[in-house]
């Protein structure tokens, strides 16, 4: 039994102090935004204002974005943040969770810290890693008070449609439970936005955040959509861990919010490009298999031959290229590749992710 106490992310950890590399593919959000693209003056920034719970202007583009009402909404510390305050919101120590696999490691290594009992359902990489209601109705049970999913799904980027969430929603509702959505990845839907799954039923939760697919990380602007009463209480719980945001990071986000179709024209530009140089990896390496997905800024092939921890080892080594080996997300055959770095970069480590490859195909 692993204690309170002790409680870590290992993919954090790795994140932070093992995937660097001249050419990383590890990351899995767009290449950062120059804060000199911000259209802003050192006046306009203050140290301190009035932010008690939400600041009003932020509140306000936030929930005009998402279509809902400022009172839906809660402010967090990045997505991260907003789904810990989401998950302490919604269940109790010892209540049964439902959560996807693969998922993103912070999701499940949260879910444990607050205590939750977890039941997982899988999402295959034969089927596209699609989500699957009927799958999902045979994992439920009478116990479970919260189902979690990604969308788009992290570590695939498989999109799940507003028809299959809103079956979800059904089956959750069935034993009274609410579903999670956490969307900061749907975000990379560009020129095809879609409504948040926070409007098919007043059991859905959502997250979301601007770092992921607009490279403004270092602005920890996320958020969570809840009903009033639920935000309430997200609300009270966040004051254990942040009674005074960043208010400079907030009148930046306001800013940000303000110009975010040109951060995203950016953003969007730059993943075609980088999906271009996927495919092409894609196309000539049949030492992977490999579910393409039209969005996003990851992809989750699965290694033919040999370990993926050792093909890490000797692809750093070697190539001084990184990815995310796939035991972060309990399949350890897998590797998550990220294609929202910079063009030049993205396009030589995918070469040498190739060129490792070959070799690897050719060692075993």
């Amino acid at each position: 039994m692993t204690h309170r106490s002790t409680m870590s992310s290992p993919y954090m950890q790795f994140a932070k102090l093992n995937s660097t590399a001249r050419y990383n593919l590890a990351a899995s959000g767009v290449a950062s935004y120059s804060l000199s693209q911000l259209p802003f003056r050192l006046d306009q920034l203050e140290i301190n204002g009035p932010t008690i719970y939400g600041y009003a202007p932020l509140q306000e583009r936030i929930a005009k974005k998402n279509q809902v009402s400022p009172d839906c909404v809660v402010a967090a510390a990045g997505a991260s943040m907003a789904n810990h305050l989401a998950m302490a919101a919604t269940f109790d120590p010892g209540d049964d969770i439902l959560i996807e696999d693969p998922t993103y490691e912070l999701l499940s290594s949260t879910a444990r810290y607050l205590g939750a009992a977890i039941r997982k359902f899988p999402r295959r990489l034969d089927q596209g890693f699609r989500l699957d209601p009927e799958i999902v109705a045979k994992h439920i049970t009478p116990r479970t008070k919260l189902i979690i999913l990604t969308n788009l799904h992290n570590p695939s980027s498989a999109f799940t449609d507003e028809t299959t969430l809103a079956t979800v929603g059904e089956v959750a509702r069935s034993v009274g439970a609410r579903v999670l959505v956490d969307e900061v990845y749907v975000e990379t839907l560009f020129d095809r936005p879609v409504r948040s799954a926070f409007h098919l039923g007043d059991n859905f939760v959502v997250t979301n955040s601007l770092t992921k697919a607009y490279g403004l990380s270092g602005l920890r602007c996320g958020w969570v959509l809840a009903q009033p009463d639920l935000a309430r209480r997200m609300w009270s719980i966040n004051d254990l861990y942040g009674a005074t945001p960043v208010h400079p990071a907030e009148l930046l986000s306001v800013i940000a919010f303000d110009q975010l179709d040109q951060i995203a024209a950016r953003a969007g530009a730059l993943l075609e490009a980088n999906r271009r140089n996927l495919n092409n990896l894609l196309d000539f390496c049949p030492g992977i298999e490999c579910f393409r997905p039209e969005f996003g800024t990851v992809v989750f092939p699965r290694l033919r031959n040999g370990q993926v921890d050792e093909f890490f080892e000797r692809l750093k080594r070697n190539y001084d290229t990184s990815f995310v080996p796939g035991r972060f997300f309990d399949m350890p055959e897998h590797f998550r590749i990220g294609i929202g770095g910079d063009e030049e970069m993205t396009a030589e480590g995918l070469r040498r992710l190739r060129q490792g490859l070959e070799k690897q195909s050719v060692g075993s």
